[in-house]
């Protein structure tokens, strides 16, 4: 090989590794259609997915914060589609109506990864993240009737109130909870959605004093924001509610501040939601990059919380379930 040809290939295969190494350094471009901002929980769960998918790691994250409009949640998904997005997170804000829009992904050629609340009419995604949310329901309802029994509590009056109507999180979580007070008949004399919002638990609350005065003895809000308005409501009307008072408080997602709750002797017991999806979401984006099969569901770790008084064994579909006693410590490595 004389040394012209010789210069031709020695520059050619330098272009090429330098294409390469500038393709290598191209940012993961994601585009993330996010709920809204309702509550404590979403607002880790924003903060999640905007740490790890951050530019110091590689990634571009185009966020939306949908502020809980449906269409806005799918008008920004084609968006995502338009920037020609590597990969697309969504976390819907009801479980119908997906068909249309993750086949325009699928026709894009653009994985989409669904965390938390489930997509019920579609499986043109790659992969879920997320919780349980029917085992939460089941497990508050088991947990109720351990701890009524060792209360001597015979008679169960609740009144539940609900997260956003048609999300999943809210589907899942009344299920379970109702196919329990159903198994040990009990009384749940009514359930009115407080849309996951402080605001709203103490608007229903506030109906639920007024409409069932002395007839209630628990109280099922799902989530802390909601058990916050609920607590002012009751503190309003004169209820007292916690260990050893008129109403059994119990709550889900376990945030901080509902943790604090439960060791100030307000919330009875608190159900996790573990907001903390975006470190799983890029076990899947990585897997998918290396041209690997992921799994189609993926669960994260939960735990229930509850005082020492309020710790009682219980089982979920056959399964013991270990609970988490409330400490200082226990607070401070929450989210």
């Amino acid at each position: 090989m004389n040394k012209k040809v010789l210069a031709t290939v020695i520059a050619g295969a330098a272009a090429v590794m330098m294409t390469s190494a500038v393709m290598a350094e191209e940012p993961i471009k994601i585009g993330f259609a996010q709920v809204g901002h309702e509550s404590d929980w979403r607002t880790a769960s924003t903060k999640s997915c905007q740490d790890v998918f951050s530019a110091e790691n590689g990634y571009d994250l185009s966020f939306v914060d949908c502020d809980n409009d449906e269409a806005a949640q799918k008008e920004a998904v084609r968006s995502f589609i338009e920037q020609d997005v590597d990969y697309i997170i969504i976390d819907p804000i009801i479980a119908t109506g997906w068909d249309t829009v993750l086949t325009e992904c699928d026709e894009a050629g653009i994985p989409v990864i669904v965390i938390d609340r489930t997509i019920d009419d579609s499986d043109k995604y790659a992969a879920w993240v997320g919780s349980n949310f029917k085992t939460e329901g089941l497990a508050a309802g088991e947990w109720l009737n351990a701890y009524a029994t060792a209360q001597g509590i015979e008679e169960i009056n609740a009144l539940v109130i609900s997260g956003s109507t048609g999300s999943s999180a809210q589907i899942g979580r009344s299920d379970g909870f109702n196919e329990v007070a159903e198994k040990y008949g009990w009384n749940v004399i009514d359930e009115q959605t407080g849309d996951f919002t402080e605001a709203g638990g103490q608007e229903v609350m506030e109906n639920y004093c007024k409409s069932y005065e002395g007839q209630f003895n628990v109280v099922v809000c799902q989530n802390d924001n909601e058990a916050f308005g609920a607590m002012t409501a009751m503190d309003n009307a004169g209820v007292t509610y916690g260990p050893g008072n008129d109403v059994i408080l119990i709550s889900f997602d376990a945030c901080t501040a509902g943790l604090e709750d439960v060791k100030a002797g307000k919330i009875t017991a608190d159900f996790e939601c573990n907001p903390l999806a975006a470190p799983f979401v890029e076990e899947v984006i990585q897997k998918l990059a290396a041209g690997e099969e992921v799994e189609k569901e993926v669960y994260m770790v939960e735990h229930w919380y509850a005082l020492e008084d309020a710790i009682v064994e219980f089982e979920v579909d056959g399964e013991a379930q270990e609970m988490t006693v409330v400490t200082d410590e226990v607070i401070e490595a929450q989210y």
